[in-house]
């Protein structure tokens, strides 16, 4: 785990709070980041920021639930560790139902909440890698021609040559030509891994089933 990604930010409008936990995750290697308030730290946010946050539930004027959801709308990959001074039932739900790694109750044990922070970066860690290689078969697919990504778009549909070639309009041949660039291009030696790559930026075979049966009503 990098530096980066052993970053807690402590939200909680209870000084006394954010003293002791931060005390505990830097005895621990953790860095941390302390805010008195959710607007404090929402104004303070950075959209490449990596790590965890652990959030108190009760705050004025923003509440916990309430940043949690920003959060989401932000589309922000940090995940949210809830902690409260009352045993709340409804908000832990709700909380759990919208993401977040865990929900202590105040005063937390220890352990308990450094199993959580862990459990939340490494979550971080692998959402992040899952981001960085989707981005990257992105830009593959930025690489491709508009022709180049329609006969990608049939070849990971199953159709072969032939059938793509009379769809389009050309030849077998030049059907041919072209899914070889794709398979360059793509820099995959097969077309299972053409087939899995293309799935994960949600280009896939029923997709583009419905989108044909769409424009040109359902093969018979």
């Amino acid at each position: 785990m990098n530096e980066v990604s052993r970053r807690v930010y402590l939200v909680d409008d209870d000084p006394a709070v954010l003293k002791g936990l931060s005390r505990l995750l830097s005895s621990a290697g953790y860095q941390t980041s302390q805010f008195g308030s959710a607007k404090e730290f929402m104004e303070c946010y950075d959209a490449d920021a990596s790590g965890c946050i652990v959030l108190d539930l009760a705050m004025p004027e923003v509440t916990g639930l309430e940043l949690q959801k920003w959060l989401r709308q932000s589309n922000s990959p940090l995940p949210v560790i809830f902690l409260t001074g009352r045993g709340d039932v409804s908000s832990s739900v709700q909380a759990i139902r919208e993401g977040a790694v865990d929900f202590l109750t105040k005063p937390v044990n220890d352990e308990e909440l450094l199993g959580a922070v862990r459990q939340a970066l490494e979550r971080e860690r692998v959402a992040r890698k899952e981001r960085a290689e989707v981005a990257a078969i992105e830009a593959r697919l930025a690489k491709l021609s508009p022709r180049e990504r329609e006969v990608l778009e049939h070849v990971v549909s199953g159709q072969p040559n032939k059938q793509i070639a009379a769809m389009l309009g050309t030849t077998v041949n030049t059907i041919k030509v072209h899914r070889g660039r794709v398979m360059r291009k793509m820099g995959v030696p097969s077309l299972p891994e053409l087939v899995r790559l293309a799935a994960r930026v949600g280009i896939s075979a029923s997709r583009h089933r419905v989108r044909k049966m769409g424009a040109e009503g359902p093969v018979s």
